[in-house]
């Protein structure tokens, strides 16, 4: 009976997020509907599984890991230090077809190291890169792609904020997942710049193959330029490799990091009122963020009270799929939603069911959470939802930059994803091989 009650509840869920009922209301509402159901209408039972399911799902310590790599990211954004790094990796790359597309990807890599959302990427870079690209002469969609696609890696390199949600729903190590998504985030970016290379060697319009020559920074620049370059690198230094080292805990690396981005803020010029501005952003951007783990954690509840899990398990056992369709099934899954709600949302709604489905499937856990963020990352500019599509579109300083140019500049990164998410799972010492190192 417990199964038929998940079942049923999950198609209310759905119902409930068409009809645009927010995905954290409708979680809780499915859930909380589903235990009642399930302890026959006695409603103080329910209300007292799910206030202290409720009550559980935030007092651990590791949620404070969230809000403090957001405040991090913003302060490192805030400062300006992003375009130091972007002018820095334009000049290192001033030899390559295409240089300045590479040159946001390569801006876009380290600076994921610093920032755990993509959004702060892609309103930093859409301001930097795209102008400059557009000066010289780059094909507007093919800009549009670089800017867009590139501000994807923050999803995926660490520290992120989708490993982390990952991490906590299936009780994995953050640190472990920190580390395991450097290779493939690395392997990610020589995608897209390989794909940059060869697009501007065989179409030159889109993308100059030899850019106008650069001009030399005067000596204020080029102090800037070293304090926010060399500051982000040594911030990495000290978060990835304490971390990695053993030095820090993930919670105690997020909280030397954010102390490590204030100075580098101070440094370049950021004041109390930017300061306050920061930390006021990064609670907007995760007090959502908590209110979804929450609801996610009574969905869990629902799932395990219900059998639900292993319910679905063995109708999925039953239809005789074989492991390779049950992944794919899965990755249509997560583009479909990847259309409609955000990234988050999605991992919520299906990482509790999947993950125990593809363990049983004898996938490596860290693997799959690593091949999962990537096709979840795709979903990140799938119309018509698009997080990052129309966070390109509200920060490009040019009005004739439109949704259909982002769209179809993004595609071929789009593939150049699920290409990478799959190499990762056929091939999975790439995400396994740093965290078996450090343990």
């Amino acid at each position: 009976m417990g199964g038929e009650i998940v079942l049923l509840m999950l198609a209310f869920l759905l119902v409930l997020i068409l009809m645009g009922v927010h995905i954290g209301v409708a979680l809780a509402l499915s859930s909380g509907t589903g235990v009642y159901i399930m302890f026959q209408g006695n409603t103080e039972a329910a209300l007292s599984i799910m206030s202290n399911t409720a009550y559980e799902a935030i007092r651990k310590d590791v949620f404070v890991v969230i809000p403090l790599f957001v405040l991090m990211g913003d302060f490192i954004w805030r400062s300006g230090a992003a375009g130091d790094l972007y002018r820095m990796c334009n000049r290192a790359l001033r030899r390559l077809p295409g240089r300045l597309a590479i040159a946001t990807i390569a801006g876009n890599t380290v600076f994921a190291a610093v920032t755990g959302v993509s959004i702060a990427s892609a309103a930093a870079f859409s301001r930097i890169a795209y102008p400059e690209m557009m000066r010289l002469g780059y094909k507007q969609s093919f800009a549009l792609g670089a800017v867009a696609r590139s501000a994807c890696l923050g999803m995926l390199i660490p520290p992120s904020v989708l490993l982390i949600v990952w991490a906590i729903l299936t009780e994995l190590s953050v640190g472990a997942l920190f580390v395991a998504g450097i290779i493939p985030g690395l392997l990610l970016a020589l995608l897209f710049s390989i794909y940059v290379i060869a697009a501007a060697i065989i179409k030159p319009e889109i993308a100059p193959a030899y850019d106008a020559p650069l001009t030399k920074p005067s000596p204020t620049e080029r102090r800037s330029e070293m304090i926010g370059g060399i500051g982000i690198l040594g911030l990495i230094i000290l978060v990835i490799g304490g971390i990695w080292a053993g030095f820090f805990t993930p919670t105690e690396a997020a909280a030397f990091g954010v102390v490590a981005a204030m100075v580098i803020g101070v440094i370049k010029g950021m004041r109390g009122a930017e300061i306050l501005e920061s930390m006021y952003q990064a609670g907007r951007t995760t007090a959502p963020i908590m209110f979804l783990l929450i609801a996610a954690q009574m969905y869990s509840r629902l799932l395990a009270l219900g059998g639900g899990v292993n319910y679905i398990q063995d109708l999925f056992m039953q239809s005789n799929l074989s492991p390779v369709m049950v992944i794919l099934v899965m990755t249509l899954i997560w583009l479909i939603l990847g259309m409609l709600i955000d990234s988050v949302s999605i991992i919520l709604l299906t990482v509790p069911i999947f993950a125990p489905m593809a363990m049983a499937l004898g996938y490596d856990p860290i693997a799959f959470a690593i091949f999962g963020i990537l096709v979840i990352e795709a979903g990140l500019l799938s119309p018509p939802f698009g997080l990052l599509v129309y966070t390109v579109k509200g920060s490009v300083p040019d009005p004739t930059a439109t949704l259909k140019m982002i769209f179809a500049g993004s595609f071929p990164y789009f593939l150049l994803i699920l290409v990478a998410a799959f190499i990762v799972l056929m091939i999975p010492s790439l995400s396994t091989y740093l965290p078996n190192l450090i343990i």
